[in-house]
């Protein structure tokens, strides 16, 4: 929200952008144009959630907005009662995941909680959308998937990718990153949202398994925010256990982007451990762009939306986490590749998002 939605918005002339979300500890000063407001605090799965509803409303109340965008479905019942209860007011969702699917398939939830949650978020997200000035898609994949878009015309509906904004000040990198020779540590990275489904423990196979196999041995950083303690905990042990290449970072609060991506320029191969599943298998995870946005070579799950686009820039290599690895074979594939031939990609940045983002607001405001 902070760095690419309220960075386009408040460059439009006679334009304040309000961001409530989750405070980030170490926030740099914002510009004038750009107010922070924290409404959440606590886990996600916490009953303090509920308070953040209480946050909202003040806030909607106080500040009397023109419009708002929803980048989050649990706000969407108190942004439809505050468009109601005014004239004038402009509504736009911002649908980032296919939620009713990851509830119903994830199982982070049980049994009829699931059931119940999963169609309460799509009868939400159904109102919202019949209710809204547009609507802002993560994933194009989404357009099919969710039925209610079916109804909207599409003039109303447009994909915005996860694509990388550079931090404020931040200097890219003008050459991809190299790996490293045979007799130095050849440093992994995971990074973003710590989970079994997201592969997290097979990140951590493959950097047991290749510092036998590279000269210099494997590092691995793990770096993100993981949202079940129990998980976390075991991570916190293996992280304890092998201190001397397996370093956890984050976890129990999220992580400052900019620490990320501080990571990501002092790696050399990036992971994209997925498991197979439905929620995430038609979407290109943020941190894909983040890994072409910095140069960064890239090990992923072995996925068409993913490997088309690695292969158009050379980017990086599929490979099966969930089948045993030959790592002396890996490391000849990785020593003999040749990643990023054209140089690091621009069509990955947000640049060509923000100017979507620009014409739906000229189109609907």
């Amino acid at each position: 929200m902070r760095g690419k939605f309220a960075e386009t918005l408040a460059g439009r002339a006679g334009t304040r952008v309000h961001v409530a979300g989750r405070g980030t500890a170490g926030a740099s000063a914002e510009p004038a144009e750009i107010s922070l407001h924290p409404i959440f605090n606590g886990r996600r799965l916490s009953l303090e959630r509920l308070a953040a509803q209480w946050r909202y409303g003040q806030l909607l109340r106080r500040l009397k907005p023109d419009w708002v965008i929803v980048h989050a479905p649990e706000l969407l019942p108190l942004t439809l009662l505050w468009q109601a209860l005014g004239q004038g007011r402009k509504l736009i969702y911002d649908i980032r995941e296919n939620y009713a699917l990851n509830v119903s398939t994830q199982r982070v939830y049980q049994g009829l909680t699931r059931r119940w949650l999963a169609a309460g978020l799509r009868w939400v997200e159904a109102r919202a959308a019949r209710r809204a000035a547009g609507i802002i898609l993560a994933e194009a994949s989404y357009a099919a998937e969710l039925p209610f878009l079916n109804e909207l015309p599409p003039a109303r509906v447009v994909v915005l990718e996860n694509k990388y904004q550079p931090h404020s000040g931040e200097i890219l990198r003008q050459q991809p990153i190299k790996l490293p020779p045979p007799t130095e540590p050849l440093r992994l990275l995971y990074s973003g949202t710590i989970s079994e489904l997201n592969g997290v423990w097979e990140a951590i196979a493959l950097a047991g398994q290749l510092r036998t196999a590279w000269p210099g041995r494997a590092r691995l950083t793990v770096i993100g925010f993981c949202q079940q303690p129990e998980l976390l905990r075991k991570l916190e042990q293996q992280a304890a256990a092998h201190a001397d290449w397996l370093t956890l970072i984050g976890g129990f609060e999220p992580v400052p982007h900019a620490r990320i991506v501080a990571e990501i320029g002092q790696s050399h191969l990036g992971l994209l451990a997925y498991r197979p599943h439905a929620s995430t298998e038609r979407c290109r995870p943020t941190k894909l762009f983040e890994y072409l946005a910095h140069g960064l070579p890239v090990l992923a799950s072995p996925n068409s939306l993913w490997q088309e686009l690695l292969n158009m820039h050379g980017a990086g290599l599929p490979i099966d986490f969930a089948q045993p690895i030959d790592a002396t074979a890996l490391v000849v594939r990785l020593q003999s590749h040749s990643f990023y031939p054209n140089g690091i990609p621009t069509d990955v940045l947000w640049t060509g998002e923000g100017k979507k983002l620009w014409h739906l607001l000229d189109t609907v405001i």
